[in-house]
């Protein structure tokens, strides 16, 4: 085993290098608590769902605790999910500058200890989720499917991103199967926006690897939309706005929502204009601040919420 307190090269100064125990590091580094942003993504779908379920049914009384059980269940299943794709990826992260340094490439923890974490984070999540109904349960576990065929794509097709949104957007359905015990249309739009959501940015982290990606001969929609990414992503940002916002239509929302979705859109909007992709550290940025962007979109359906259930 190499030196467990060295650093990944990509995510440094964070507090995994200098508060967690050094035995603890490799761990956290594989299941992405130093840099949480990809939870924060995972959880926005979520509470999104959520969020409208509760406007819609008039009821916001499951709501606080549904949004805690999310969060949690968010980062220990993106936990799981990234210690997977580690596993999987292992060989292909030895050959980019920017993954070599990753605890499994790097030697810091062995195969058979990732695999062992990720169980164990599995079944924090399994915990979360049998707190559920049992339609909220099975759909919950139907997603694992995804997950586990998301690391391979890059390898088969230029379309990833898509495998990602099926993935990360799941959290868009998980909503209306807690508060209804059912997925209807307007759940399976918003998921739909939320894919397009999910396309749009991780095109944008994409580009942070795209000339070794080439190299070794990784797929992405970075690679497949080159100079044209900032048409691809009018497309799919617009297209992620629209049916969100048919979503919301759907559910009948008032105007704290349409709010909301109107600041996404201003967010997205944003990005596009300010993405140079030739700027590995710009687009970081870019993908980083859709955190804010998603949690505009979930003040105004909480805001909305609230007031339909008052």
């Amino acid at each position: 085993m190499s030196d467990t307190s060295a650093r990944v090269a990509d995510s440094t100064g964070n507090w995994v290098d200098t508060l967690a125990p050094q035995w603890a590091r490799p761990y956290l580094r594989v299941s992405r608590f130093d840099r949480p942003i990809g939870s924060w993504l995972l959880l926005m779908p979520c509470w999104w769902s959520v969020a409208l379920a509760s406007g819609m049914a008039h009821d916001t009384s499951r709501l606080p605790l549904t949004i805690v059980l999310f969060f949690i269940g968010a980062f220990v299943m993106r936990g799981a999910g990234c210690t997977w794709n580690d596993i999987t990826d292992r060989d292909l992260d030895a050959k980019v500058e920017r993954t070599r340094s990753r605890p499994l490439p790097a030697g810091q923890i062995s195969v058979r200890q990732a695999l062992a974490f990720m169980i164990a984070q599995a079944l924090i999540g399994l915990v979360v989720l049998l707190q559920f109904n049992r339609f909220a349960v099975a759909t919950g576990i139907a997603s694992l499917v995804v997950v586990a065929i998301y690391p391979f794509m890059k390898r088969v097709t230029w379309w990833p991103q898509v495998f990602l949104g099926l993935a990360f957007s799941w959290g868009a359905l998980m909503g209306f199967a807690v508060i209804f015990g059912r997925i209807d249309l307007t759940a399976l739009v918003l998921y739909a926006g939320s894919i397009a959501w999910v396309i749009g940015y991780d095109t944008i982290y994409a580009h942070q690897d795209s000339e070794d990606d080439a190299l070794i001969g990784v797929k992405s929609t970075a690679r497949l939309f080159g100079a044209h990414t900032h048409q691809a992503l009018i497309l799919f940002y617009g297209l992620a706005v629209v049916l969100i916002g048919v979503a919301l239509a759907s559910g009948d929302v008032r105007w704290p929502a349409w709010l909301g979705l109107a600041a996404f859109a201003g967010h997205l909007a944003s990005q596009i204009m300010r993405l140079r992709i030739e700027d590995p550290e710009l687009c970081k940025r870019l993908f980083k601040s859709n955190r804010d962007a998603g949690l505009l979109l979930f003040a105004g359906l909480l805001v909305d919420a609230v007031m339909r259930a008052a």
